[in-house]
């Protein structure tokens, strides 16, 4: 059983920051561990896109449209990925997901946070 666990969602004004945090546990771990980590946003279509991912070696991903606004670290012995969120717009209010995949490739896995609330308004 996997457990992710987001935290540091809120209200901010444009142009204002946000940190959000996902703690991953569980049994089994050592082999999810090596897995990348991600975060998510609701997408048209009921999708979610990806907004940034990390591999436990420190390759990045992100979507174009957080280029240079975002970043994403992960501490692999403590198991937690956080995602520094700073130049916020309007745009990237929604319910952010952490994600963990259990094997290969970029994601999504199957294991998935609760989500946390982002809202940037004036």
């Amino acid at each position: 059983q996997v457990q992710l666990v987001e935290s540091g969602g809120g209200l901010v004004q444009p142009g204002g920051s946000l940190r959000l945090s996902c703690a991953a546990s569980g049994s089994g771990f050592r082999l999810l561990s090596l897995g990348v980590m991600g975060w998510y946003r609701p997408a048209p279509g009921n999708q979610r896109e990806l907004v940034a991912a990390i591999t436990r070696g420190g390759d990045t991903k992100y979507a174009e449209s957080v280029k240079g606004r975002f970043t994403i670290a992960r501490d692999n012995a403590k198991n937690t990925v956080v995602l520094q969120m700073n130049s916020l717009k309007p745009e990237d209010t929604g319910v952010y997901y952490c994600n963990l995949v259990s094997g290969l490739g970029w994601g999504p896995g199957d294991h998935w946070g609760q989500g946390t609330q982002v809202t940037v308004s004036s």
